[in-house]
């Protein structure tokens, strides 16, 4: 009989036979197993067509073109975190495992004071809190998060969304990665000191247990469906737990940013916290990419990415602060998609900063988070984002670029080095070879 009469349970995250090392597992001590914290019937199992939480794929046309979604407005009546979830984009299949969901949310009451749970059943849960501190509940105990932190909880766990207290509104964005679990990247010739998101900084819950009868509710999301269910117990009554396959947090101040210190641009990757993987080494299902506050040094350089176009595809959001890219029309919790191939870069303001800024002098980017969900696979904006929060005129932000081809430009009889070895004097700061882009 195991002590104090609980009941062990498993909650296995990949197959049982997968290497030692992708195995993901937790066993949960509880006061009643989970098949006594769900209806007693099939039929209560009430199919919720909830109108702005949806799940690819979906059979509408997408244009080939820049998009950014605004940010929510605050809801007209009280809504928890599930009812005020929008799923903005999204791709692959919940049923085939692959691909994502990118949602925004804003709630302005607890889902405990309704006495909601949550069950998701297709995808693990990345929560990016953008105003309002949260108090998450789960099956393995609590978690406070606040903006500037994330939140990560693994697919079958129970959990709760809760306002912290003191807080009237919160919103954020949330993925849901129908995909491979998310782990920390290699680190390559980075080496092990401490680049980049360390594995000591992310924090898993202590045990915190209920008993408790009452009315509750069961929120389930399977095969890309909403389902709501009576609940006569909290399913909260976990009491310990071991393993690797658990809820945790990470403060993403603690992220060690490493950036160029000569010039010329790393790619976006080099700021990876999380990466959920494909079975092609280096093809990802979903990267989850920061741009936090650093120190920007690079010389000879316009330090703003330059245009591109990817074969990944691109949905960012901004927690806070401005983004260098579109320093002035982009606001905090607000979205872009930047697809497959579709050309997008810096507006035409920050080409004129950028390119006016006196790049011998370092610059402190400070106060500023913005992120980034890259993707092997096409967003596809939903219907509903597309025709209540699209930004149409977005395009236009590009439309004051002009030319500045002269085909009477004489290049140097030495292309001087983007990163001057011998000092900004120009002693031995050319080369044969270009150092700049």
């Amino acid at each position: 009989k195991p002590p104090y009469g609980l009941y062990p349970e498993l909650l296995s995250g990949s197959a049982f036979t997968v290497p030692r090392a992708k195995n993901r597992y937790a066993w949960l001590y509880r006061i009643r197993p989970s098949v006594q914290h769900g209806p007693s019937s099939s039929s209560q199992f009430e199919p919720w067509a909830h109108p702005t939480w949806t799940s690819p794929p979906f059979q509408h046309v997408v244009p080939p073109v820049q998009l950014r979604l605004r940010p929510l407005p605050s809801p007209a009546e009280a809504a928890d975190f599930v009812d005020g979830t929008v799923t903005l984009a999204a791709n692959g299949s919940p049923s085939s495992q692959e691909g994502c969901g990118a949602n925004v949310f804003v709630a302005n009451r607890s889902m405990a004071s309704r006495g909601r749970f949550m069950r998701h059943l297709d995808a693990d849960m990345l929560i990016l809190p953008q105003e309002g501190h949260l108090d998450i509940r789960t099956e393995f105990g609590d978690l406070r998060v606040e903006p500037w932190e994330l939140a990560l909880i693994p697919r079958g766990t129970t959990f709760q969304v809760n306002l912290a207290d003191c807080v009237d509104v919160a919103r954020g964005y949330f993925l849901e990665n129908y995909g491979d679990q998310f782990v920390i990247p290699d680190l390559g010739p980075i080496g092990i000191s401490g680049g980049l998101a360390h594995p000591r900084h992310f924090e898993a819950p202590e045990a915190r247990y209920e008993e408790l009868e009452g009315d509750f509710e069961l929120v389930s999301k399977f095969l890309g469906k909403l389902f709501r269910s009576p609940l006569r117990r909290s399913p909260l009554d976990v009491v310990a737990w071991y393993g690797n396959l658990v809820p945790f947090k990470y403060d993403m101040r603690l992220f060690m940013a490493v950036n160029t210190v000569t010039y010329d641009h790393p790619d976006p990757s080099i700021n990876t916290v999380l990466t959920s993987g494909t079975a092609t080494p280096g093809l990802a299902n979903v990267d989850f990419v920061i741009f936090p506050p650093r120190w920007v040094v690079a010389e000879g350089t316009y330090r703003p990415p330059w245009f591109h176009r990817n074969t990944m595809s691109e949905f960012m959001g901004l927690i806070s602060g401005n983004y260098d890219a579109k320093p002035e029309s982009f606001l905090p919790g607000a979205s872009s998609v930047h697809n497959r191939h579709v050309p997008h870069g810096p507006d035409a303001a920050a080409i004129r900063s950028g390119t006016e800024l006196d790049a011998s002098q370092p610059e402190r980017y400070e106060g500023s988070l913005a992120f980034m969900w890259e993707t092997r696979l096409v967003w596809q904006p939903t219907e509903f984002a597309l025709q209540a929060l699209n930004d149409d005129s977005y395009p236009t932000c590009w439309d004051g670029i002009e030319s500045r081809f002269d085909s009477t430009w004489v290049p140097p009889a030495q292309e001087e080095y983007g990163f001057n070895p011998s000092g900004r004097s120009g002693a031995g700061g050319t080369g044969s070879t270009g150092g700049t882009r």
